[in-house]
């Protein structure tokens, strides 16, 4: 039998759907000691025990989940999360959407659940691009607005004498640290 490692997350609704989603796991044949849960919402980035889970996972080691959104933030980061699996050997499950990716059927599900991610991906980008072709139309220039060239000047001689500090350099001038450094690594 094949050794499943859970994801089972506690959302904004009540303890019993916390409860349902152990019972249906536990119904399925997960043992309780395989049973990874957070006190937080599946969309929040910081999940420490999720974090543990990704760690304690080896080839052959399946994930099951109650529902999709238990484990992913959003569509993009399901797909990711479940390619990084597969990448891995690792097998991948959800009860309630009946995905199952050891199947033929999961196998395409998730494929189509992959092209639509793939396509939210081409149209934000296709969007973003007509977007600077339109303020470029319009005579608007994208990208960071390059800095007073005078006080780069002032800056890298202030750098160069070696009589300034930087905290100095940058009081004088009013560029940002940042700023200062990656016009620098360019001179």
């Amino acid at each position: 039998m094949t050794f499943y490692v859970i994801w089972l997350c506690e959302g904004s609704t009540k303890d019993q759907n916390l409860h349902m989603q152990f019972d249906a796991l536990k119904n399925y044949g997960v043992k309780e000691e395989n049973i990874f849960s957070e006190k937080i919402t599946g969309t929040k980035k910081d999940r420490p025990n999720f974090t543990e889970m990704l760690k304690y996972l080896r080839e052959g080691d399946t994930v099951v989940v109650y529902k999709l959104d238990r484990i992913g933030r959003s569509t993009k980061h399901l797909v990711d999360l479940i390619n990084d699996f597969q990448d891995k050997g690792i097998n991948f499950l959800s009860i309630n959407e009946n995905i199952d990716t050891t199947t033929a059927m999961g196998k395409l599900v998730f494929t189509i659940f992959s092209g639509l991610a793939q396509f939210e991906r081409d149209i934000i980008s296709e969007r973003t691009r007509s977007g600077l072709e339109s303020a470029r139309a319009r005579g608007r220039k994208g990208g960071r607005p390059r800095k007073d060239q005078s006080k780069l000047d002032m800056a890298f001689k202030m750098y160069d004498s070696k009589d300034y500090s930087i905290k100095e350099i940058l009081d004088a001038t009013g560029i940002s640290r940042a700023t200062f450094y990656r016009y620098l690594s360019n001179r």
